[in-house]
């Protein structure tokens, strides 16, 4: 017996390294650079499918459930150079049909490297922007004088075949330190102490950051991007309104459009600690349903050596929607939990992709090679490309063929909270998945932002709703109404708070919308401006420092 079961035990074990080891199931996507093609091949390296495009691949390819293609184009006429430059970006159907063709170029800004599909039909853009002379020394920069192409990240809803709306941005030059000139903008006397904001001073020059990586996380509505220049990944909140993504407050994260996170390299913000990035890519979001979900990743060009690369993995000190720091010192971790070597060399460019079995796709950008690896390094599939690729990702069968469902939708009801129907359900507060919550129902306990993620019949593609903040004893709330004096109410805009009860006290000031979304977060102001929100019924909430919360109603017309 004894033998039997050694013998069965060590045949299960051989199993499922076996099973650990094998190729993960698929079709791999690449757009060839500066050709018009763009294809998926399958794990023997056959081309199962392609599309011709117009205009020449510059950086991202990515597939959409259902098949539809995004791509960056080499824009004529562009007036910003350096690479690798875009201004275009289009989407094609799966079966070649061009379905949006949008132009981002101007002699003021212009779109470079990469781009997000988002699940709403939207996409983020990175895109430079030119800041005049006059306009670095007035910032105070003192380390360089010249012209200089900040980055911005725009999201743009496409309305047309060739026409889209900026409805979200976020510009790197709203939040600036530096502290070599007290009387220009932006001073502060430590810079150690204000990792939330962007040195200006650190490595400046006219392609400052060159951003080169974006990627969006739904659960949290963060977006994290990668910087080549200053070898750094960042997070920031997408949850923002676009007057508080310029500030310093508002969004789930309370920090209007500062940097809630960043890592790689410590001393671009005066800390001490580990160079862990040298030249670094492809800043992404490990996705659920992958070992290390939720962590980030940034592809590593001189990681191991100056002449060895590779993709490196890391746990961000995620609390809430913000991330822990002692003021002073480095984000944590100290370094990177997982380092998957891309065996070889490449010195621009490149991506990695974590896919579900535990497998590591590697894209080497400039020199050509695809490749996946096992959890213990060892190369199981390889694929040389004709020319460079910056990305590869590969795609599972399901997601390639099927469309994406409906993106759910949250009702409350009684303190109840119903998805839109769907297959499956997963529940989430203030971004952290809750465990067992998996019915079409849910009934929250505290206060705090939900979301549900549900699943196709298909059971291949997650979708998440948008996050409804629930706030508890709203009733209660009705009836404090009356303790306050608020005037004009309705009003176009301007009101003003009365009650002789928060003399001389400190308090935070919350406003949400009629869907529950925080759209304003101050502090001990006795006046509130919400013209900018349009008409309609907002609460506003307001929390004592010492203890207590008080909230009302307002009608903007």
């Amino acid at each position: 017996m004894h033998k039997s079961f050694s013998l069965l035990l060590i045949f299960s074990i051989l199993s499922l390294l076996n099973l650990q080891a094998q190729q993960y199931p698929g079709q791999t996507l690449y757009g060839l650079k500066n050709t018009t093609t763009s294809a998926l091949i399958d794990t023997n390296g056959t081309i199962t499918h392609s599309w011709t495009h117009t205009g020449s691949n510059t950086y991202s390819t990515y597939l959409m459930p259902g098949g539809d293609l995004w791509r960056t184009v080499n824009h004529a006429g562009n007036s910003f150079n350096g690479g690798p430059i875009s201004g275009e970006v289009q989407k094609y159907d799966y079966n070649g049909n061009l379905l949006w063709d949008f132009v981002y170029s101007t002699t003021a800004y212009c779109t470079h490297h990469d781009i997000c599909p988002m699940p709403n039909g939207n996409v983020l853009m990175i895109a430079y922007e030119s800041k005049s002379a006059s306009e670095v020394a007035a910032a105070g920069c003192s380390t360089f004088s010249n012209t200089m192409w900040p980055d911005k990240i725009v999201e743009v809803q496409p309305t047309g075949a060739t026409t889209g709306t900026v409805v979200w941005e976020w510009h790197a030059w709203d939040h600036l330190v530096q502290n070599t000139n007290p009387s220009a903008a932006n001073y502060q006397t430590s810079i150690v102490n204000h990792p939330e904001l962007l040195n200006i001073n650190y490595n400046a020059q006219k392609d400052w950051m060159h951003m080169n990586g974006v990627n969006y996380n739904p659960v949290l509505d963060q977006i994290t991007f990668s910087s080549h220049y200053l070898n750094e990944v960042y997070v920031i909140d997408h949850s923002t309104t676009m007057a508080e993504s310029a500030g310093h407050t508002g969004g789930n994260a309370g920090r209007g459009g500062d940097i809630l996170y960043r890592w790689g390299n410590p001393a671009a913000y005066g800390a001490v600690g580990t160079t862990v990035f040298h030249t670094v890519h492809d800043a992404h979001w490990i996705a659920e349903g992958c070992p290390n979900a939720g962590s980030l990743s940034g592809y590593n060009n001189q990681g191991i050596s100056n002449n060895a690369s590779c993709a490196d993995i890391f746990a961000p000190p995620l609390q809430g929607y913000n991330y822990t720091i002692n003021l002073g010192s480095a984000y944590d971790p100290a370094t990177y939990s997982i380092r998957q070597a891309s065996g070889g060399y490449n010195s621009n460019e490149g991506s990695s992709q974590q896919l579900p079995n535990g497998n590591i796709l590697i894209s080497m950008g400039i020199s050509g090679y695809i490749k996946e690896y096992d959890p213990s390094g060892t190369l199981l599939w390889s694929k040389t490309l004709s020319g460079g690729s910056a990305k590869a990702f590969r795609y599972s069968d399901c997601y390639i063929n099927n469309p994406a469902p409906p993106i759910p939708t949250i009702a409350e009801n009684a303190g109840v909270l119903t998805s839109s129907s769907a297959s499956e359900y997963q529940w989430y507060m203030n971004g952290q998945q809750i465990s067992g919550a998996t019915s079409q129902d849910y009934t929250p306990t505290q206060d705090g932002i939900y979301l549900v993620r549900t699943t196709d019949a298909n059971g291949c593609v997650y979708e998440y709703s948008q996050g409804y903040r629930f706030l508890l004893n709203t009733g209660i709330q009705q009836d404090i109404i009356s303790t306050f004096s608020v005037y004009p109410n309705p009003s176009t805009g301007i009101i003003n708070i009365n009650d002789a009860s928060l003399s001389g006290k400190h308090f935070e000031i919350f406003v949400y919308d009629a869907m529950g979304k925080l759209i304003l977060q101050n502090r001990t102001m006795y006046q509130l401006n919400l013209s900018e929100f349009g008409s309609g019924v907002y609460l506003v909430k307001i929390r004592l420092v010492d203890g207590g919360e008080r909230g009302f109603r307002v009608t903007i017309f």
